[in-house]
């Protein structure tokens, strides 16, 4: 499928989106949104991609909404009639990859500056890499709106007080990309020129293990977070259940028995 504002390349079992829109910084049109969409459902749909990296090009991951398709009232573009939709009830997502339903890990690689929207690939992301030149921030009330489900999520990533610091201080204050390390928002500081090597390094390990195994940890964490402890066990127990029903699950002791290198089918 080709894109205009996205790259979408498949190399083995990973899939690699990269944000193309270096000119404006990556900011997220209408446009940009559906060709994100459209990619993240081949993505999951292909049984040969195991795992997506996101990533931007030029000197920014990803700059937010772009503040030029905003309408002067400030509301939502919708293509289809008000409300007529159910994505149109729930708060919007923009560029955000649909992890609640979504069964594949997400990998983000934030290359240069990540704010507004763009935070939405950093805290919902499976495994968060960034560039030694990475900062973060919010503008959303220095230019005049309220930051919504970005800083909610942040308040769940980083600690109360530093996720409500970057919220009021909006454009007038970043975050390095030490200090997001510290704070355990992102995972590893990658050399510049590195970065994109390193996420296919990480991408190579996590697909080196079983890929439904790797599916239903993922789904057991995500979906564990949003319940009482004991009901997210049970919810993780099930998972490992079903797993345990697949010709990989048989693979991966045998393999192990015979000192070999599994073969993962997927199946």
């Amino acid at each position: 499928m080709p894109f205009d504002t996205i790259d979408y390349v498949v190399d083995g079992h990973t899939a690699t989106i990269t944000l193309n829109r270096p000119d404006a910084l990556n900011a997220l049109s209408p446009h940009m949104i559906t060709e994100l969409r459209a990619a993240y459902d081949e993505a999951e749909n292909d049984d040969k991609v195991w795992l997506l990296i996101v990533t931007g090009a030029g000197r920014a991951f990803c700059t937010g909404a772009d503040v030029k398709a905003i309408p002067g009232d400030g509301k939502v573009i919708n293509k289809r009639p008000y409300l007529s939709s159910y994505e149109q009830w729930e708060a919007p997502q923009e560029g955000t990859p649909p992890f609640r339903t979504m069964t594949k890990p997400v990998l983000t690689a934030v290359n240069g500056v990540c704010c507004g929207a763009g935070l939405d690939w950093v805290t919902t992301g499976d495994i968060v890499i960034a560039s030694d030149r990475a900062s973060f921030f919010d503008p959303h009330v220095s230019i005049g709106l309220v930051a919504g489900r970005e800083v909610v999520r942040l308040a769940r990533v980083l600690p109360r007080t530093v996720a409500l610091r970057m919220a009021l201080m909006g454009k007038h204050e970043r975050m390095s990309v030490q200090r997001a390390y510290e704070l355990g928002m992102i995972t590893e500081v990658v050399e510049h020129d590195r970065l994109l090597e390193r996420a296919h390094e990480i991408a190579g390990i996590v697909n080196s293990n079983a890929p439904l195994a790797v599916r239903g940890t993922r789904l057991a964490i995500v979906k564990g977070l949003n319940i009482p402890l004991h009901e997210a066990e049970m919810l993780a127990e099930s998972f490992r259940e079903r797993v345990t029903r697949t010709e990989d699950a048989l693979e991966g002791p045998k393999a192990f028995i015979e000192k070999r290198t599994p073969d993962w089918q997927c199946r």
